[in-house]
C-alpha cells in the first residue's frame, strides 16, 4: 500500500493539503455509507470508533493525501458555496482565467461589454480594467511565455473587433496586436509547449491560425470549417518535453513532428484537429446536432482515470460529448442540461468508482439553463452534482475556471450573463 501511495501522490500535495485529519475522515465515512448504502442509525458510534482508528493509520500511511487525490469532490460537494463576488462588468462574462504572478493570485476577465478587467483575488481588489477594444470581448487568457522570458504580467484577449490585444496590466499599457483575421476572433490559447510562446486563434473567418507570441508572427493557417470558428485548444504537453534534450527547440516544424495538434470546434457542427506542422487536418467529429461552444483536450496527468488522449466538447444542442482522439470516435454523451451549453472543464476532482473498479475524472460543464454541473467521465448516467446560478433572473452562465487559491483547495469562478463574476469554494473562515 505505501508503494500505491507514493505513486498516487506528488510531494507537492504532501505539502499542500492542510484539512484536519479529523474532519477528512469523517467525509471519507459518510461517502462510503453512501456509495454502499449503509443504514445509518448505528453509524455514529462506529463513526466516533472508526476516526480514532483511522487517526492512527493516518501516522502510518499518510491517508489525509490519499483523501485528497480520491475523494476531494466528495469535500468540494459537501462543504462549498459561494464565498466571493467581483462586480465590473455590466454584461455577458464569456472568459475568465486565472494565475500566480510574483506570490500575487489574479483572475482576469473578457465581456460584452467590450472590457478586459484584473482582479487581485485575494485581495478582491480590481488591479486594471482595459477599454481599448471596440467590440465584445470573448476570450482572455494569461501569458506564462511574457512573465517567465521577460518578467511581464500579460493577459492576451480576442475580440469581435476583429483584434487579437497583448495587455501589460502591471505598466497599464496595450504593446501588441495581432490583426490579420478578417472576422471576429471567438477563442484563444496559449501552447502547452515551448512555454506558451505559440498562440492559436479561431475566427468567424471560418479560419484557425497559429501565432508566434516573441516574433508577432503568423506562422500558419488552417482552413477546412464550413462556419465560423467558435473556441480552440491545444494539445498538452507530451512526457518527452520534460526532458530538457528535448525541449531544446523554437521551430514550429520541430513541435509538430513531436505530434502536436490544435482542434477546433465550429459553428459548422464539427470538431476539427490539425497537425501543427503540415497545417492539415487530420480528424473531423461529426455528432453534435448544433454549434460547437467549446473544445477541450484532456491532459495526460489524467491517465487511467478516463482522460487521456480525448477531446471533450460542449454545444448548442444541449449535450456534452466525450471523444477518443486515437480511435476519432464518440465514446461517451452527457445529458442532463435544458439549454445551451458554453465551457466545458476537465476538473480537479476524482472520484472512486465502483463500476469501473477504479478512480474516474470529474468533468464539468456550465449552461444558459443557468446550471454548473458535474460528471464522472467514466459515466455518462445522471450528473453528480448541480450548482445553480446566483442570479435569480436566471439568466445563464458563459464562462467558468478551477483555481486554487493559498490554502491549497479547489475553487470554481464562473461568469454570468448579467456581468458578476463569482468564486464558489470552501470558506476559510
Amino acid at each position: 500500500m505505501g508503494k500505491h501511495i507514493s505513486k498516487i501522490l506528488s510531494s507537492t500535495q504532501q505539502r499542500e493539503i492542510n484539512l484536519s485529519t479529523e474532519e477528512e475522515i469523517k467525509v471519507i465515512i459518510k461517502y462510503w455509507a453512501r456509495i454502499l448504502n449503509i443504514k445509518l442509525g448505528w453509524i455514529q458510534d462506529f463513526d466516533r470508533l472508526v476516526v480514532k482508528y483511522v487517526s492512527s493509520f493516518v501516522f502510518l500511511f499518510n491517508v489525509k493525501y490519499l483523501f485528497a487525490t480520491f475523494f476531494m469532490f466528495e469535500m468540494f460537494r459537501s462543504s462549498s458555496k459561494l464565498i466571493k463576488t467581483f462586480t465590473k462588468h455590466i454584461d455577458i462574462v464569456w472568459s475568465i482565467d486565472s494565475t500566480t504572478f510574483d506570490n500575487y493570485q489574479f483572475i482576469c476577465s473578457g465581456s460584452d461589454d467590450s472590457t478586459v478587467c484584473v482582479w487581485n483575488v485575494m485581495t478582491n481588489d480590481q488591479s486594471q480594467s482595459f477599454n481599448e477594444h471596440s467590440n465584445n470581448v470573448f476570450c482572455v487568457k494569461f501569458s506564462q511565455y511574457y512573465y517567465q522570458n521577460h518578467r511581464r504580467r500579460v493577459i492576451c484577449s480576442s475580440s469581435a473587433d476583429t483584434t487579437i490585444r497583448f495587455w501589460d496590466f502591471k505598466h497599464n499599457q496595450q504593446f501588441q496586436i495581432f490583426n490579420e483575421h478578417t472576422g471576429w476572433v471567438c477563442g484563444i490559447e496559449f501552447s502547452s509547449f515551448n512555454g506558451g510562446r505559440y498562440l492559436c486563434s479561431g475566427s468567424f473567418d471560418r479560419t484557425v491560425r497559429l501565432w508566434d507570441v516573441e516574433t508577432s508572427k503568423s506562422l500558419h493557417i488552417f482552413n477546412g470549417h464550413e462556419n465560423g470558428v467558435w473556441c480552440v485548444d491545444f494539445s498538452p504537453l507530451q512526457n518527452n518535453n520534460n526532458d530538457k534534450k528535448n525541449n531544446k527547440s523554437n521551430s514550429i516544424g520541430l513541435i509538430g513532428g513531436n505530434g502536436y495538434t490544435i482542434c477546433s470546434g465550429s459553428h459548422d457542427n464539427t470538431i476539427r484537429v490539425w497537425d501543427i506542422e503540415t497545417a492539415k487536418q487530420i480528424i473531423v467529429f461529426e455528432g453534435h446536432k448544433d454549434w460547437i461552444k467549446s473544445v477541450k483536450y484532456g491532459s495526460n496527468e489524467l491517465g487511467t482515470n478516463g482522460g487521456a488522449n480525448t477531446i471533450l466538447s460542449g454545444s448548442a444542442d444541449k449535450s456534452i460529448c466525450l471523444w477518443d482522439i486515437r480511435s476519432a470516435q464518440q465514446i461517451q454523451v452527457f445529458k442532463g442540461h435544458t439549454d445551451c451549453i458554453w465551457p466545458v472543464e476537465y476538473s480537479p476532482f476524482v472520484i472512486d468508482n465502483i463500476d469501473v473498479g477504479g478512480s474516474s475524472n470529474v468533468i464539468c460543464s456550465a449552461s444558459d439553463d443557468d446550471t454548473i454541473r458535474f460528471w464522472d467521465i467514466r459515466s455518462n448516467n445522471n450528473e453528480l452534482y448541480v450548482i445553480k446560478g446566483n442570479d435569480k433572473r436566471n439568466v445563464g452562465i458563459r464562462s467558468l475556471k478551477f483555481l486554487s487559491l493559498k490554502n491549497n483547495a479547489a475553487y470554481l469562478c464562473y461568469g454570468s450573463i448579467r456581468g458578476p463574476v463569482y468564486v464558489w469554494g470552501k470558506s476559510s473562515s
